[in-house]
């Protein structure tokens, strides 16, 4: 398995874990009758701003510990190894794919947030759809990413 897919499962399992979280953290409170779904706009403002800030710290320690097992089991097998910070054209191929593909849930995930409002829907809804189209773009991002990486990519 290359270093990029390895470090893409790595950032995978922090997008995952953060949007559980979230999820969880969200249906807990809609059940317990906390939030008020019209009105509540410092909840939902203050509850993504604090998931964006633990993402981020979840995101860099689930890579720190990745490089330090991944140097480790390198230096384990002792065998020949890529350089991790050496891209070829393939790579850089598949980076720009994978971000197309994020970047057309994140419009698809907008343009559904505007539907909700001429629907007449809360606010909330439309906030919430946004922030989970930009977290399920990222996983997309990263499953694209193995895909990729997995069955080859064409160059056109």
């Amino acid at each position: 398995m290359y270093y990029q897919e390895k470090k893409t499962i790595a950032t995978l399992i922090a997008g995952v874990m953060l949007l559980a979280a979230y999820c969880i953290y969200v249906f807990q409170k809609y059940q317990s009758g906390v939030i008020d779904m019209a009105n509540d706009l410092k909840f939902w403002a203050s509850t993504m701003l604090i998931f964006m800030g633990a993402g981020i710290v979840i995101t860099i320690i689930i890579l720190i510990v990745f490089h330090i097992i991944n140097a480790i089991m390198t230096e384990v097998s002792k065998g020949e190894q890529e350089d991790p910070l050496v891209e070829d054209e393939m790579d850089k191929l598949i980076q720009l794919k994978a971000t197309r593909n994020s970047y057309i849930v994140v419009g698809v995930g907008f343009v559904f947030s505007l539907v909700s409002l001429v629907m007449q829907m809360p606010l909330a809804i439309m906030i919430n759809t946004i922030f989970l189209s930009f977290l399920l773009g990222s996983i997309f991002e990263g499953f694209s990413q193995l895909f990729y990486y997995r069955s080859g990519i064409k160059n056109g």
